[in-house]
């Protein structure tokens, strides 16, 4: 039996080839040990390819298996939250191709948490305000934000299915 919380998160599939979406599904089903039976739908956004979203619980550090189970497949885009649970930060993990994946922790309302230490080696490399909010950016996950955006408006209204990882 784990010693972590349970947890719950999300996993959105913003864009995938129809050929991989069998794949996707088998790497989530594998990570929480339960069958996903995703609802595909159209990806307007990127014409010829589906998107799908599915809510998930499980221990405290499934989005990273997750997200591992899902970079299998380099040509989707996706999205991975984990909520916080007691004593272990929240995640999220943003993938893109051409980009690779970005990741950050994230509090109880969902902002992004930028620590001390990493405050301190943005101060000292910075060499002007423009670097300095350029660094910032980049801890933000700015530039993952702008590529998704255009997907993850086109999934708005879409339903979502409801996973629970098996103890």
């Amino acid at each position: 039996m784990s010693t972590r919380g349970s947890t719950s998160g999300v996993v959105y599939v913003h864009s995938s080839p129809s050929a991989v979406c069998p794949h996707v599904e088998w790497a989530i089903s594998g990570t929480l040990g339960t069958r996903a039976e995703l609802r595909w739908t159209a990806q307007p956004a990127a014409p010829g390819q589906l998107r799908t979203e599915c809510a998930w619980t499980g221990d405290a550090g499934t989005a990273g298996k997750l997200v591992a189970a899902l970079r299998a497949w380099p040509m989707i885009r996706f999205e991975v939250t984990e909520d916080p649970s007691p004593g272990v930060d929240g995640e999220r993990f943003c993938y893109v191709p051409g980009m690779g994946l970005w990741r950050a922790r994230t509090s109880a309302n969902g902002d992004i948490v930028v620590t001390e230490d990493q405050l301190r080696a943005l101060a000292a490399s910075s060499r002007g305000g423009e670097t300095f909010a350029h660094r910032v950016e980049e801890l933000l996950g700015a530039a993952w934000d702008d590529a998704l955006e255009p997907f993850r408006r086109a999934g708005d209204g879409v339903p979502v299915t409801w996973l629970h990882r098996v103890g």
